[in-house]
This record gives structure tokens, sequence and C-alpha cells, in this order.
């Protein structure tokens, strides 16, 4: 027989099981979810526990379209957990992951953390904007962008600040996307736990935080891969040390983003979680590593980078930095 039919039949088993779990994931997100999971305008679709669904769209506020029953949504739920070989219960009642049908962000709760099955699904980028694209949508100045394109050929280290749905990883793939046309022969590691970095240069390794991995084993793993510079997604605890060594003993010119509403709270913020990995002072240390912190907000529904600001010193007392003019 044929060694190549028990392949093919595993490969065409594997595909069938594919094709019915997508169907099944399409009839329980209904056709007003998969509509707006289609549109290019959509950022964000959120079910909140009294069963309402809300939309953000591109310099829209959020706004209410329809309703799901506890049930379906935990069908839903109970579905993408299955993909992932999972399940969530009340025992284990938060998934994080990629929803399977288009690699969307997927962050789904049950009660009894919540009142009522909750999820929020956060659009993958259709596309790559461009630096140049923020400057001419008046996002960002042009002397803004030079800042962070000199960052970025010096191989400096950039921190991207702001809140929640202000465009950090938007802003970020921005960046990326000028590092792999400006440094091209550059060996790029991104870290992050849900795939949202978009990276178009040749020699690129992408590594995923699973829970029984976290971020710091990533970190020294990434150590042995070779990289010319180190990219995360979203530092969130004491992981921060780990980068911040990384960059400063001979991988310098990578890209973070961390939650902090300016450039100075996200100095202070980089401080808070290298603390839950040691208790020693580290500001000479972040001020070593981080040379570019550049700061975005959300204004009247649309965004603005507000601040880009170089990191010039920690003076034993505060940080000495340098904002970039516009």
């Amino acid at each position: 027989m044929d060694g190549t039919q028990p392949a093919r039949a595993r490969l065409g088993a594997r595909d069938e099981h594919n094709r019915r779990i997508t169907e099944k994931l399409s009839r329980e997100l209904g056709p007003e979810i998969l509509a707006f999971l289609r549109d290019d305008t959509v950022v964000e679709i959120m079910l909140n526990p009294d069963g309402s669904l809300w939309v953000e769209q591109h310099g829209q506020p959020m706004r209410p379209f329809g309703r799901m029953t506890a049930s379906q949504a935990e069908s839903l739920m109970a579905t993408v957990a299955s993909t992932l070989k999972t399940h969530i219960t009340a025992q284990n009642p938060i998934l994080e992951c990629e929803l399977p049908i288009d690699g969307s962000r997927f962050e789904a709760l049950v009660p009894p953390v919540v009142a009522g099955p909750t999820f929020t699904i956060r659009k993958k980028a259709a596309k790559i904007y461009t630096l140049d694209d923020y400057v001419n949508s008046g996002i960002m100045t042009q002397a803004q962008r030079d800042a962070i394109e000199a960052a970025v050929r010096n191989r400096h280290n950039i921190l991207v600040v702001g809140g929640t749905g202000t465009g950090k990883t938007t802003l970020t793939n921005a960046i990326i996307d000028y590092m792999a046309k400006a440094c091209p022969l550059d060996r790029i590691v991104a870290i992050e736990d849900t795939a949202e970095l978009q990276c178009t240069a040749e020699n690129v390794v992408q590594l995923r935080a699973v829970d029984y991995v976290d971020m710091s084993r990533l970190l020294k793993a990434t150590m042995r891969l070779r990289p010319d510079r180190i990219l995360v997604g979203e530092v969130r605890d004491g992981a921060a040390l780990a980068l911040l060594k990384a960059w400063n003993t001979g991988h310098p010119g990578g890209v973070a983003t961390v939650h902090a509403n300016s450039a100075s709270a996200g100095l202070i913020r980089m401080e808070q979680l290298v603390a839950e990995a040691t208790q020693a002072p580290m500001r000479m240390l972040i001020a070593e590593a981080i040379d570019l912190i550049i700061s975005i907000k959300k204004v009247e529904g649309d965004r603005r980078v507000k601040e880009v600001v170089s990191v010039v010193d920690h003076d034993g007392t505060k940080y000495v930095t340098q904002p970039i003019e516009e």
C-alpha cells in the first residue's frame, strides 16, 4: 500500500475537523458578529455579563448592537476551548487565546468571576499601518517619526506606552515594519502571549507564552536563539527584568509595550514590574536599557502620539529625560 495514503487520510480528517469547527463557531457567533469580524473598521467586539453585545469601530465610540444568550455564549466558549484541548469552567473560568476563525484575540470569562458569560474579541489588524501613515493621518508629527526612525537605525530600545485600546500594538507594528525595511538583515525574536505583533522581516522567530512556559522563561531561551533585536508584545510582570537585562547586555534595538498613561508613568510602571522579580533598586538599569518612550493616547475617539521622550539617565533621584520637540 502507498505509504502516503495514511498521511493523506489523516490530513483529510484534520481538514474535515477544522471545517466542522469553523461551521460550529460561525453558528454560535451569529451573523452580526461574523459581519463585524469581516469589517476592517471594527476594533473590538464585546459581550457583557447582562447579555448585551457592544462594538467599537475606528474613530467611533463603543455602541450596543444586539444580545447573546448565556447558553449561546457558553457554547461558543466551550467550542473555542475545545480547539485548545482545554475547558472553561467554574474551576477554570478564564480563557485567553486566539479565535480559530481569524486569529483575533479572544478573552472569555464565566461565573463565578463574572455574573454571566463575558468575552472581548480584539480583531487582528487587517493591514500594517506605516509610520508614514501615522504622519499623513495626523496621529504623529514629522519630528516624532524622524526620532522613532533614528532610534530604530541606531539600535535604541523603544518602549511604547498607552492605556487600553489606545493602539499600542498597531503603533508597534508600524515600528517593526520600518525596522524590517531599514535593517533587513537583522534577526528578530518576538515574544507575546497572543499573536498580535506582525513582522515582515525574513529572519524572524515568534515565540508564544503559555500557562506552563511564561515570558521570563522564553526570554531566557531567546538568548540562545542568536537574536539581533528582541520584541515583546506586552510586558506584564517580573519578565520586565529579564527583558531589560537582555536589552542591556548585547541585544539592543528592541521594542516593547506597557500599560501606562504617559512617558514618565511608563518608567514607574517598569519599576513596579521589575519589583515583582527583585526588591533591589533597578532605576539605573531601566534608564540604561530604555532609550526612547512613545506615549499614545485616545483623544475624542481618535488616537494621537502625545509624547516621544528620550531617556538620558537616572541621577540618583529622578529620571533625566528629553522630550522630542514637535
